[in-house]
């Protein structure tokens, strides 16, 4: 066996994807000082806990996808089956959404501020100047 690792072909497949965004979320805030919490199981509805202060804070690891000046990702959960696909929301089963996006960053959105299936984060300026109702990417930003 070799003494050198050959570099990996990254999976595409979502679960793969999600593990990457996770680790990636979670390294962030250890390297902040957050004290991280791993819950055993995959059937919670959050990814992580944040040993917090004022508590614990229930996490859920999304993937952000950078677009157009914009970062997408789902605030729902979507289980399907081979007749139907069905959304679920996180109303009451988390506190914040952590998002990891391929331009290396860490967003932290508080839950109550987040809509019942997607949100946008915008990275970029608007082509029309506009400001008014804009998420701004780097008001939940997570220091690298």
């Amino acid at each position: 066996m070799s003494s050198t690792l050959s570099p990996p072909v990254l999976s595409a497949h979502p679960v793969d994807i999600g593990h990457r965004s996770e680790a990636a979320i979670w390294g962030r805030l250890v390297r902040n000082g957050y004290a991280v919490l791993l819950p055993c199981g995959v059937n919670q509805r959050y990814d992580l806990v944040i040993d917090d202060a004022n508590g614990f804070v229930r996490v859920q690891c999304k993937t952000g996808r950078l677009k157009d000046g914009v970062i997408e990702f789902r605030t729902c959960s979507t289980r399907s089956n081979t007749r139907s696909a069905m959304a679920r929301d996180y109303v009451g089963e988390i506190d914040l959404f952590a998002v990891y996006c391929r331009n290396d960053g860490v967003y932290l959105v508080p839950s109550e501020e987040a809509p019942r299936r997607a949100m946008r984060l915008r990275v970029e300026k608007t082509r029309n100047r506009q400001s008014k109702c804009v998420r701004w990417a780097r008001e939940y930003e997570l220091p690298a």
